[in-house]
Parts: C-alpha cells; sequence; structure tokens
C-alpha cells in the first residue's frame, strides 16, 4: 500500500448490470458487470488521469466482489485498504435505460458495505491523503455507516485532509424529510461540495446556484450543477460559471461523478476555477456518451483543448465528438 496519495475515496461499489448495446434489459439480451459506486468512479476516472488514488470500503467474499477489485485494479487504484467481509454480500444494482429515461433497480440490503463502521478508522487513519472524497449515499446504507460520514466528515477523523462532499441524494434510499438535514449538515461541514441545483431544490427548497450558496456558507469550493445548462463554482474570489458543452447522450448516470473527478483533477492541478469547471464538464461529457458509468480517459490533447476553450465550442472538435 503506497503512501503518496492524492485523493482517498471512501464509500460503497456493486456490480452494476448493463445491457452491452446500452438499450433496455430483456430476457435475450447481452450484459457487461462492471463496478458502479460514486466514490470508486471518482477513484477510477482520477487514476486514469495519473493521479494516485485510494479507494476503501467492504465487499463480499464472492465473485462480483472480485470484479469490482480486478476492474478497480486494472484502473490503477490502490485496494489496500478495501474490506472483504465472508458474512455479507457485493451489492448489485441493474440500469435500464428508456426514452423516458433510466430508471435504476438496486439490490443492496444487508451489504458488505451497509455493515461499515467508525471501527474501520482504526484501519484507516493512518493512510493520509491530500483529499477525502465521500458522497451523501454512505449516510443512507445504515446508521453506523452515517456515523461513519460524521467520523470523517464531521470530526475529521482523517486528519487535516481536505474534505471533498458530493450530496449525491437517493430518493430511492431515504426520504427527503430524513435526507435533507443530515446532507446539510455534511455539506456545511465540508470544504469542497459538489451538487446538482434540482437536488438541492428537492432537498432546501433553494431555486437558484446563489441560494445554494447562502444556505450552505461553510465550504470554501461549491460546485452547483444545473444539468445540461452550466456549472458554478463559489469561492473566496465570488462565483465562476462555465457553460455545459452540448452532448449526444447515450446514459446520464455516473456523469456527476465523472464531473467531481474532473473538477478535482483540475484542483490537483491548481487550475483556476474556470479550468476547474471546464475539466468537470470534459470528463462528464465522455460519460454522458457512454452505456456505463466509465469512459476512456481523455487524452492530453483533448484536455488542453476542453481547458483552452469555452465548452459550447467542443463539438467544432473531431477529437472532442469522436475521442
Amino acid at each position: 500500500m503506497r503512501d503518496d496519495i492524492d485523493v482517498f475515496c471512501v464509500g460503497e461499489t456493486m456490480v452494476m448490470v448493463t445491457a452491452s448495446d446500452g438499450g433496455p434489459l430483456s430476457a435475450d439480451g447481452r450484459y457487461l458487470l462492471r463496478p458502479g459506486g460514486a466514490e470508486s468512479n471518482v477513484a477510477s476516472a482520477l487514476a486514469s488521469l495519473g493521479h494516485a488514488t485510494r479507494w476503501a470500503s467492504a465487499l463480499g467474499d464472492d465473485p462480483l466482489g472480485d470484479i469490482v477489485l480486478s476492474d478497480l485494479a486494472r484502473n490503477g487504484v490502490d485496494l489496500g485498504l478495501v474490506v472483504r467481509d465472508p458474512l455479507h454480500r457485493t451489492g448489485v444494482f441493474f440500469k435500464n435505460p428508456s426514452p423516458e429515461g433510466t430508471k435504476v433497480h438496486y439490490y443492496r440490503d444487508g451489504s458488505a458495505a451497509s455493515m461499515m463502521s467508525v471501527e474501520l478508522l482504526k484501519q484507516w487513519s493512518p493512510a493520509r491523503a491530500g483529499i477525502v472524497h465521500v458522497s451523501g449515499i454512505t449516510a443512507a446504507l445504515s446508521d453506523d455507516c452515517r456515523e461513519l460520514l460524521q467520523a470523517i466528515v464531521i470530526d475529521r477523523a482523517l486528519g487535516d485532509a481536505v474534505v471533498s462532499f458530493d450530496v449525491n441524494y437517493r430518493p430511492a434510499l431515504w426520504p427527503t424529510t430524513r435526507a435533507a438535514p443530515e446532507l446539510l449538515r455534511l455539506a456545511r461541514a465540508s470544504d469542497i461540495v459538489f451538487v446538482g441545483r434540482d437536488e438541492a431544490e428537492t432537498l432546501w427548497g433553494t431555486s437558484t446556484a446563489a441560494s445554494v450558496d447562502r444556505l450552505l456558507q461553510g465550504p470554501a469550493h461549491l460546485v452547483v450543477k444545473d444539468g445540461a445548462l452550466d456549472a458554478t463554482e463559489f469561492h473566496d474570489g465570488g462565483a465562476t460559471v462555465c457553460a455545459a458543452p452540448v452532448v449526444e447522450v447515450v446514459e446520464p448516470v455516473g456523469a456527476g461523478d465523472a464531473f467531481a473527478s474532473g473538477w478535482l483533477a483540475g484542483r490537483l492541478r491548481a487550475a483556476d476555477a474556470d479550468e476547474r469547471l471546464r475539466f468537470g464538464h470534459l470528463m462528464a461529457s465522455r460519460v454522458l456518451r457512454s452505456s456505463t458509468d466509465a469512459a476512456p480517459a481523455p487524452s492530453q490533447a483533448e484536455i488542453a483543448h476542453a481547458l483552452a476553450h469555452d465548452p459550447r465550442d467542443w463539438r467544432r472538435s473531431t477529437t472532442l465528438v469522436e475521442g
């Protein structure tokens, strides 16, 4: 297990089942089995960009857990802190795209990751990193997981690392009445926050990016994503707005994680706010054109083009359209 880690990601990863042709579930279809988890998606994407990442969680001691580990290891993610639980299984979920949108069917009750608790911090505390990335999904898995997330985000159990928090509200996991106050508390205690404008409105009744900023107040960097329109970063220097590129969407699930990975990669590279947002849009646009939660890493030429041009002009680049 290496010591020089840029980003340490913590959270559940399941096996995602998706049709190989990007279509809906059917009895005669052919399917891909891939890791699917917000935090490991971020870890994998950052690793593909050359950053040292570690993912920590619990998996069942089963073939599905093997699939997760082999895929993440192949992407270059450090897995030295992953626990294999012989008593609980690895979760699984199915993506079912349709013209009306993608429905996701989760089978995660009693998963190994839902059994995570603050006891794991005894193993993780020596593992230092510049940034710790977590999401609100963990808080919804169980009371023990909620306490684990509180220890990381609020009590800063992993030391002086910068805490990056993606709100990632999942209505299927818990009702708004429970999620709203808990996610607000975690967001206010974090250093970096990613949230969709629409999910913030669902949770907290805010209608604009600026009203989200007024509500949270605490984070040094707040990124509010407004779907296909734009993303706004609030920071010490004020606010920076970056329009989203026009993308022919194959499947949207995972794009938010990709955006977070791009923004974090920009921060690790000391990019300014506009470049961080463009990097986020670049990574999200690649996943939007994929039937899975991941996509091949952009080339250095594509990254350079994305950081130098307004995202609304990316379609003029053959590299960005076909890469």
